[in-house]
């Protein structure tokens, strides 16, 4: 390579300097999507590839997230190979340098993956996503942290907030009541000293030799980015994490690390316009039922949902419930089915096994000639909501088609749930299911999965 074909890489002002510059045992680069944390912990490696027996490893908590577009071994391609390195993927991933420095990448799937490292040493240890692996795994391998290069041992890691992860407690000097990163904080060093299980944090290494004369306290750090820091970032990328649910949204872009899925923080009624009726024509309809458990458990939801032409939004048109027996169940029912008319197809949620094959069959037995639709829940219940309940904001703020609610004596009961619900197993949510249930069917591509339908005697004219 002539000088004139030399390519200068460096961080850009800002939080990536601040990280590059840290000099703590261990850095965490927090903060908002797109804020450049992976070229940061890739362009902190390429600082030290030139030294002899450095070795560093970069970790993902699942193999899958190693590879393919936008991961950090793509990432890692075009700069470490500008470095002299040599790129092998069998039988692992990693890179071999000039120096004879190694960087591997590997997984941590399971809690006892961090075992196959025990007897192994890095110069560099990073962790992609510090908050997708368990506080054990981070703890054990810095203890793996340790090297002959003529640089000390340390840990590097990036983190997008998570309210529910271990990281939120240990950078919580960092964070501010609200939830929000404290400017005048990033990038500060603090000295810590384990003491059985329990973490003494100092302001100054003085103050931890002090209490602790015997000890070798470590200094930890937390650089915080704003999607904006990025100046070489997409710029199209903000409107896509603007279209997050809300959570997301307050994680992703708002870099909020208290955030979390929690009643009035999934659906909230307010996204919801209240109307007398239909605003407009109804086109495709389809109901959404959320089958509960026998007397005395949980109630059984068919909720009817349309979709208004010219994609003018939606409307929850009826909500019918029933608590009691089988029976009574497939009575409900089969009186909505020939009520909403045989155009509207009845859309059920298939458990897994033997048991949910059955319940399909006998419901389509029982609602015959009428369309039945069975969908085989393989996600989780906020997943399925996250799709309307987004909708919904979107609605709600004018950035999007709204999503109406025609007023009934089951109006109050359906938004305290929207209320309520926070996603997580055992909650009241036969309503929510309902309606994810009859969203999923409006916006199903056509013909696809047709295989996983349940109808018998299809009336003329089809499916809508």
């Amino acid at each position: 390579m002539t000088t004139s074909e030399l390519v200068t890489i460096a961080p850009q002002p800002g939080p990536q300097e601040a990280f590059m510059a840290s000099a703590a045992d261990v850095a965490i680069f927090g903060g908002a999507a797109g804020s450049g944390k992976s070229f940061s912990v890739l362009l902190w490696i390429a600082s030290l590839v030139d030294l002899p027996r450095y070795s560093a490893v970069v970790f993902r908590r699942t193999s899958t997230e190693l590879t393919g577009g936008g991961s950090i071994w793509e990432e890692s391609q075009t700069m470490f190979r500008n470095l002299g390195g040599t790129p092998r993927q069998n039988p692992n991933l990693d890179w071999r340098f000039p120096s004879g420095a190694i960087v591997e990448f590997r997984h941590l799937q399971h809690a006892w993956d961090v075992h196959g490292h025990q007897s192994k040493q890095y110069a560099t240890i990073v962790f992609e996503e510090l908050t997708q692996f368990e506080e054990s795994q981070f703890w054990y391998l810095l203890s793996r942290a340790r090297t002959k290069a003529e640089v000390r041992a340390h840990i590097r890691a990036t983190c997008n907030p998570d309210s529910d992860s271990f990281v939120r407690k240990l950078i919580d000097w960092w964070i501010g009541p609200d939830g929000l990163p404290i400017e005048e904080r990033s990038g500060r060093l603090r000295w810590f000293v384990r003491v059985r299980d329990e973490l003494r944090w100092f302001d100054t290494e003085a103050d931890a030799v002090a209490e602790f004369p015997t000890r070798k306290p470590l200094s930890l750090t937390f650089v915080s980015a704003r999607l904006e820091d990025n100046r070489l970032g997409d710029p199209s990328y903000r409107e896509r994490l603007e279209a997050l649910p809300f959570v997301e949204r307050e994680r992703l872009l708002g870099r909020n690390w208290n955030v979390r899925h929690s009643a009035g923080n999934v659906i909230r009624r307010e996204w919801f316009r209240i109307v007398d009726e239909a605003p407009g024509p109804v086109g495709m309809t389809v109901r959404g039922w959320d089958k509960g458990a026998t007397v005395g458990g949980d109630e059984t939801v068919g909720v009817k949902l349309g979709m208004l032409g010219d994609g003018q939004g939606y409307v929850v048109l009826d909500v019918a419930t029933v608590r009691g027996t089988p029976a009574s169940v497939f009575a409900l029912m089969r009186s909505c089915a020939e009520s909403d008319g045989a155009s509207v197809p009845q859309c059920i949620w298939q458990d897994p096994g033997q048991a949910g094959i059955v319940d399909v069959d006998t419901t389509t037995q029982q609602l015959r000639p009428y369309a039945v639709r069975a969908e085989r829940a393989s996600s989780s219940k906020l997943e399925y909501a996250r799709p309307w309940a987004t909708a919904a904001e979107h609605g709600a703020l004018g950035t999007g088609p709204p999503i109406y609610v025609v007023r009934g004596p089951w109006l109050d009961a359906l938004l305290s749930e929207f209320d309520g619900f926070d996603g997580q197993p055992g909650g009241k949510d036969n309503k929510v299911d309902a309606v994810s249930r009859a969203w999923l069917e409006l916006h199903r591509p056509s013909g696809a999965n047709m295989q996983s339908f349940r109808a018998v005697s299809r009336p003329r004219g089809g499916f809508h």
